[in-house]
């Protein structure tokens, strides 16, 4: 039996193992998934040790996306431009970085929501891990405009910076400068769900029909609540990327490409 992990600290509340459990039956994959929850200073040794025991590949969740860049001996585009991993694979002696987080979230909204990003003005929010694992794949589906808003302007600015080669360079500001502005699609990519925080944004951010996205799942976020108030009709949370970017890391280990819908719609009733 093939095995496979998501490692992170902490890891009970996963529903990793659930969502890979649902692709190995939908595609007949005979294949274990498990959650090991490393120390905070035991992660190398965690990767080790599951090599040693056999294991194929390994998801990882916070707070070790940056130190599974680090570990990685091979590293794809999506994870070099992330500056982040969110998927090991063992093999031949190596071990292979990549990062699925973008592609899950732009494959959440065009496919699953069919929210169009294309020549629409994208609004990002936040400036940490979460902002750049995805900063990418967005600025892949062309949009017309992407600006990066976050708390501290500066980390917003190094973000734009990095985006560099993109036929689209982003704009940055903090959250207040944010006035006048009208976006098509705004993404929540802040931590603000954890904290129960309401971000410091100006009215009227929205235009007619707009998308309004937290990365964040399990409840009603603040910024979901700010949306509403809004008038915003289009909301959405983060279970569909959750389930998208795990359909990219089963198809990169077993190169089968499971159907996400039934899965999500599973979820969604549990």
């Amino acid at each position: 039996m093939d095995r496979y992990a998501v490692i992170g600290h902490p890891v009970e509340h996963s529903k990793s193992p659930l969502i890979h459990a649902a692709f190995a039956r939908q595609t007949e994959q005979q294949l274990e998934y498990g959650k090991i929850q490393a120390p905070l200073d035991g992660f190398a040794g965690t990767v080790a040790d599951l090599r040693a025991r056999g294991y194929l590949g390994a998801n990882v969740t916070v707070p070790f996306k940056f130190e599974a860049y680090a570990l990685a001996s091979e590293l794809t585009e999506r994870a070099l431009n992330a500056g982040a991993v969110n998927t090991l694979s063992f093999k031949d002696g190596s071990i292979q970085g990549d990062n699925t987080d973008g592609v899950g979230l732009v494959r959440d909204i065009l496919h699953n929501l069919k929210f169009p990003l294309a020549g629409k003005r994208v609004l990002l929010l936040g400036a940490g891990g979460a902002a750049e694992g995805v900063l990418g794949p967005l600025l892949e589906a062309l949009p017309a405009k992407l600006w990066i808003a976050n708390r501290t302007v500066e980390k917003a600015e190094a973000m734009a910076g990095r985006a560099g080669k993109a036929v689209l360079v982003p704009e940055a500001s903090s959250f207040e400068a944010l006035a006048g502005q009208v976006f098509d699609v705004i993404i929540n990519a802040t931590s603000s769900g954890l904290s129960n925080d309401k971000l410091p944004l100006p009215v009227g951010l929205f235009a007619p029909e707009a998308l309004a996205y937290d990365m964040m799942y399990g409840r009603e976020m603040p910024f979901m609540v700010y949306a509403r108030a809004e008038g915003v009709q289009h909301i959405a949370d983060g279970l569909g990327m959750l389930v998208e970017q795990a359909a990219e890391a089963f198809y990169i280990w077993r190169q089968v490409r499971p159907d996400t819908a039934p899965v999500i719609k599973a979820l969604r009733e549990s």
